[in-house]
């Protein structure tokens, strides 16, 4: 398993993912979604790092649309590198040039 990084020395550019105790409105809120009320996972590249906390900009898989957020230090419990995200493939193309994405082309 990798070490896990102090948040103070991770290096500008590196993704990372961060586990940060939710502020008591936050908690309050994923009760009322049914979620968890304690944790919250940020995966993000670090844009800066300061004695006060870290700006990182979210990098997650299913995030559509990236969102520079500040996060505390005193909130922080734990931050390790992980690896970039895996480049995403073209679609194949089928031999008549298509990508095989129409539904006409696979019969049921």
């Amino acid at each position: 398993m990798p070490e896990q990084t102090p948040w103070r020395s991770l290096p500008t550019g590196s993704r990372v993912v961060i586990r940060r105790r939710l502020s008591p409105a936050e908690a309050a809120e994923a009760t009322a979604a049914g979620q968890g009320a304690v944790w919250s996972d940020v995966i993000a590249v670090v844009l800066d790092v300061d004695d006060d906390g870290l700006t990182v900009r979210t990098d997650a898989p299913r995030e559509t649309t990236a969102r520079e957020l500040r996060i505390d230090g005193t909130t922080i419990e734990t931050a390790k590198r992980i690896p970039p995200r895996p480049v995403r493939r073209a679609a194949r193309r089928t031999p008549d040039g298509g990508t095989g994405s129409d539904p006409a082309s696979h019969p049921g």
